[in-house]
């Protein structure tokens, strides 16, 4: 029974880990060390209440715990973290300048956000949660949720470098406030 608990536990961390990373990482601005560490503090967690929640919703569990330890995460001064003398050796890619900028650019500006609002953001629009789901997963008021959101945008207090605004997918229609006149 606990091999088999530990082998399904282990093939869903397996499977999502790189989504659940990118997650974490958008959660703590594109902190890249933070980020592994409230997943790795996340999966523990979700060892722990794996029998209860492996035939629900293992990944809305994980997700609703991210998003509260990147906001508790976020009022800590210091994380404990030591420098090291040796760094570790970095895999050697193709170009990517562009992806890459684009990471930054937008890291950058979820950066700037507060912890709760950079939460609302990325749970809604990168994971493309319902506002409802991204209520539960803060522990708030649907409105509250939605709430964080609105001063995220390009009119609200948080701007990113530019105009403000991620572009959308190519392909897609944009909306401009002066066409709706």
């Amino acid at each position: 029974m606990e091999q088999a608990r530990a082998g399904e536990y282990d093939a869903f961390v397996a499977a999502r880990w790189p989504v659940l990373f990118h997650l974490a990482r958008l959660l703590t601005g594109g902190d890249r060390h933070r980020a592994e560490d409230l997943l790795q503090e996340s999966l523990v967690k979700l060892w722990f209440v794996w029998p209860k929640i492996a035939d629900e919703a293992p990944e809305a569990y994980v997700r609703k715990v991210l998003a509260r330890a990147a906001a508790r995460s976020a009022r800590r001064r210091w994380w404990g973290e030591r420098p090291v003398e040796d760094l570790p050796e970095v895999a050697a890619a193709g170009d990517m300048s562009a992806t890459v900028a684009e990471r930054s650019r937008l890291e950058a500006a979820l950066a700037q956000l507060r912890p709760q609002q950079r939460a609302a953001v990325v749970l809604r629009h990168y994971q493309d949660l319902p506002d409802r789901q991204v209520a539960e997963t803060l522990g708030c008021p649907v409105g509250t949720a939605r709430g964080p959101r609105a001063g995220a945008g390009p009119r609200g207090r948080a701007r990113p470098p530019g105009n403000g605004c991620v572009p959308p997918p190519a392909g897609t229609a944009r909306f401009s406030p002066s066409s709706a006149r």
